[in-house]
Order: C-alpha cells, then structure tokens, then sequence
C-alpha cells in the first residue's frame, strides 16, 4: 500500500479573515510607542499573531451550530447539562464547575486550599497559576526533571515531575503544608513538553502515599495523549480518548483553560471529586463569576466547548496539529535557529539565551528577541522568561528564570503552511542578524503579572 508523505489539514475553509499588511519601518514606531511590549499592540498591526493559542483557535461548523443553539436561561441551562456531562465522560471527576476561563477557576481553588505557610509544587507552574498561587500567600515550586531544563537535549517527556525530587521535598516541606500537587499537561513554561502515563502515575503514587490531592492542569490533555500514544510503549494501539480518561483517572481534581484544546474563544471549569470543596468552590463561583450552572459564560459558550472537547480528540485533527508543529521545529533546526528539542504541540520556543548570548539575562534577551521577530515580520510571539518570572513575594527581587524563551504559539485551525513558511524565513533573517538586536530595560512593572503590561525601552 502507497504511503503518502504530504499531510493536509483534516478540514476545509469556509471563512476568511484579512490580514493588514505593514512595513518593517511602521511597525518599528508601533512598537517604539508600544513601549517595547507586544501586549500592547494592536491586533491589526500583527501579520501573523502566535502570542497565544488561547482562545484563538478556529471554530467549526458544528460549534457554531451549537452556538445559535445555546440555551440562555439563567439556571438549569440546557447547553450546562451538555457541558456537564461531556466533561464528566472525559474526566470521570464528580463536580464540574463552569468559569470563564482557567484563571478563574485557578482563583477560585488557591483562594480555598492556599495560604501562607503552605507551598504548591507543579512539574512547572504557568504565569497565571503562578500568580494566583503566590496571590493567596502560597509558594510555588517547579520540579520538572532535569531534562526539561535542557533545551537541546532530545527527550521524549521532558515535562515530567521529577520524582525523587518530589519525595524530597514532600520530606522536608511537610505533607500536611502542600495542599495540592499539580501536573501540567503539557508542561507549557517548560516548552511545551508532554508527561508520560508512567510519570502521572508515578506521581499519583507519591500523593497518595503522603495523602495530598492530585490535581491535573488540562489546557492541553489531547496534544498530551497524542504524545503518549506516538512516544509511550503500550499506548500505540488506543484511540486519545482513552488514552486521556486514564490520564484523567489518576487525579483528584483539574483545572482547564478551555480556550486551548476545547477549540473555543471563552471558556473554562474546574473539576473535583472532593464534595466539601465542590459546595465551597460555587459558593465562590456564585460570588465571583456567576450562578453555578453558567460560570460567568453565555449559555452559547457552553454548548460550543462540549462541542469542542469532542472534536480535540480525533485523530486525524492530532496527528495535523503535532505534525504541523513538529514541520516548523524541523525547518528552523535546519537553519540553525536554536529551540526547545523535540517540539512541543502548541508552540515552538525559540531559545533566546541560545541565540542572543551578548545580551545578560537583566536585560531581557527574550522579550529583546520577540521584539526583533515583530519588527522584521510582524510576527507577534511572547516572551517566556524573566520578564514573566515576576520578582519573588518575599525578597522582591527579580528571579531568573531558568530559560530565556520565546514562544511561537500556534492557533487551532487558523493558520496554513505557507502562514508558517513566512514565519521560518523572518526567524532565518532575524538569526542571521541577531548581533544587532540590543537588550531591554524594564522601565515599568506592576505588582503581579507584570509581563503583561510591563513598559521597556531599550539599552
């Protein structure tokens, strides 16, 4: 039998958007009175906008068909129940609570369990769990395995926890001040790297021994569980919805920004089996987002991301997604611009330090870089280091983070191969160029996530 080599997309275009075309010697003023933070342009300015593939993801016919079916009733929402019970047939968890997005439902968890004198350990924490973590009075520590620090190094989960160091600190922490463990899946922070089954597992494992909860950050199970079954032995032969109710099946609780593999632009929940918790966290939903069935969302928006979550999970849509990603990742390597190894399933992350060694880390080489990427193309990433690291709660010093990195993040179904082909080529000219690119000087941050509205100028 014939193998056919070229991979096309699962789906066909019905709707197109225009794209404002710009010159290098605009977007240089944009960016000049943008004070140097790519939060703060325009949408109409970028040509090519992969600062996130949250909430930017390309609905299908089917969604939006459950989006005019929507059933707007304040409670007991007909589009709720849908949402419930798909969510429940992938998690198996007990109570599912609607929210707005996965900050939210982040918010509402560490406003209950965190604290002070408690500390939250992840394979690594994302900016807005970070945040809400340490917003609470909690720590936050990252134990991702060696491997997931080294961004050349070939490994097939470089996203997970490492173990040993995990019992580690479980010992010298104390059990009874982790209110929570949680996996990131995949691990965003990290480059987007997968955990393997054996690795949750493993960690479920630890929790249970010690008799802490389990939590998983969902944003991204189906690229997770496409990656188990490409890379983890016994898993070649099941379908991702399997694979993801295992993976689900070993928590006690998760989080979910449903604006990533839910394929919509709102949406989130959180998920528990916990009942003392459950009443505990919608009587806060109730306070904050809205009544318990809704979640601070239309009922239209529930309707689209039960639509949503059973679409993430074929086949034929993963293989395209991880594959296109993966064709990007190889490009650049052959050009020799240096990045997370293996590629991850939502993005690509440039490794700046890697690419710019004349500029220190006080001086911001990955937002310096992602700067550069916008003003030679257009081409709007995000800065995935110490700029976002934020300063620490207690010294108030700026903390390094442990890569300087910037992400290409990828919408669903939005952008074509030729789109990505552009994108290759800037990279290729901004490497080539790179020892003209000058550093960054913060020259405003706010308190708690300051990557967002920081202003720089540069040195």
């Amino acid at each position: 039998m014939r193998k056919i080599k070229t991979m096309i997309e699962p789906f066909k275009i019905k709707m197109v958007e225009p794209i404002k075309q710009t010159t290098e010697e605009y977007r240089r003023e944009v960016l000049k009175n943008a004070k140097f933070n790519l939060f703060n342009v325009k949408a109409e300015d970028v040509l090519i906008d992969l600062l996130t593939d949250s909430g930017t993801s390309a609905m299908s016919s089917m969604q939006w068909a459950e989006i005019m079916n929507g059933d707007e009733s304040y409670a007991g929402a007909r589009s709720f129940f849908a949402f419930e019970k798909e969510v429940k047939n992938l998690t198996g968890l007990k109570h599912i609570i609607p929210t707005h997005q996965g900050r939210a439902a982040e918010k509402i968890l560490f406003s209950i369990i965190g604290g002070k004198g408690k500390t939250v350990i992840s394979n690594t924490h994302f900016d807005t769990t970070r945040a809400n973590v340490e917003y609470s009075g909690c720590k936050a520590l990252d134990l991702v395995i060696p491997e997931g620090k080294q961004a050349s190094l070939d490994h097939p989960f470089k996203g997970n926890m490492d173990i040993s160091a995990l019992e580690k600190a479980i010992t010298e922490i104390g059990a009874s001040n982790i209110p929570v463990v949680i996996m990131t899946i995949t691990n965003n922070a990290g480059g987007g790297q997968p955990v393997s089954m054996e690795n949750i597992k493993a960690t479920k494992k630890v929790c249970e021994k010690h008799g802490i909860p389990m939590f998983i950050d969902a944003c991204r199970f189906a690229e997770n569980a496409f990656f188990i079954k490409k890379r983890e032995k016994g898993y070649q032969d099941k379908t991702p919805l399997e694979i993801s109710k295992e993976m689900f099946s070993y928590c006690d609780g998760a989080t979910m920004s449903a604006k990533k593999d839910a394929l919509v632009n709102i949406g989130g929940f959180l998920a528990l089996n916990n009942d003392e918790l459950a009443q505990q966290a919608r009587n806060m939903l109730i306070l904050t987002e809205g009544f318990h069935t809704y979640g601070g969302l239309a009922g239209r928006d529930l309707a689209a991301m039960a639509q949503g979550l059973k679409e993430v999970v074929d086949e034929s849509y993963l293989a395209y997604r991880i594959r296109s990603t993966e064709y990007v990742g190889e490009k650049l390597t052959e050009k020799g611009v240096p990045i997370i190894l293996p590629p991850g399933g939502h993005a690509i992350f440039v490794d700046a330090a890697a690419m710019l060694p004349h500029i220190p880390k006080d001086q911001y080489p990955a937002q310096a870089l992602a700067c550069e990427l916008y003003a030679m193309g257009g081409i709007r990433g995000v800065e995935i280091g110490s700029a976002m690291m934020d300063r620490d709660p207690e010294t108030k010093k700026n903390r390094p983070a442990p890569m300087e990195l910037v992400r290409l993040a990828i919408p669903r179904r939005v952008y074509t191969q030729s789109h990505m082909d552009y994108v290759i080529e800037i990279l290729d000219i901004v490497n080539k160029e790179k020892n003209s690119i000058r550093g960054l000087k913060m020259i405003y941050e706010a308190p708690v996530l300051r990557h967002f509205t920081a202003k720089f100028e540069q040195v």
